[in-house]
């Protein structure tokens, strides 16, 4: 499990209109490529994900975060995000200034 502390950014401030990503979307960005660790070993596709978000704001929706930091995370691992297959996601609430997610990228099993 990979936990990455940094405010997860909500798809409703990531875009403007059809496909521009908004100013908040592109620091984002910028800051995940900077701070997710360098290397990690991915699996061969397909894949399942597990993902964490740390919210501080109880209005956040459990779901908003998931695309931002998933497309965030295929550019930086180089992998193609439409071979995920199955997904896990949890929320906790938090502390302001102490959100984060954390992510696990596994081969996609037969287990449920």
């Amino acid at each position: 499990m990979h936990k990455v502390k940094i405010k997860p950014l909500s798809v409703n401030d990531a875009w403007r209109g059809r496909g521009f990503k908004t100013p908040e979307y592109t620091k984002y960005e910028r800051a995940l490529m900077f701070i997710l660790p360098k290397n990690i070993d991915i699996p061969p596709p397909p894949y399942q994900i597990f993902l964490k978000f740390g919210f501080s704001s109880a209005s956040s929706d459990w779901d908003n975060c998931i695309k931002t930091t998933q497309d965030c995370l295929a550019k930086k691992y180089k992998f193609n995000d439409k071979l995920i297959r199955r997904g896990r996601v949890e929320t906790e609430m938090v502390k302001k200034g102490e959100e984060y997610f954390e992510f696990n990228l596994e081969p996609l099993s037969t287990k449920v």
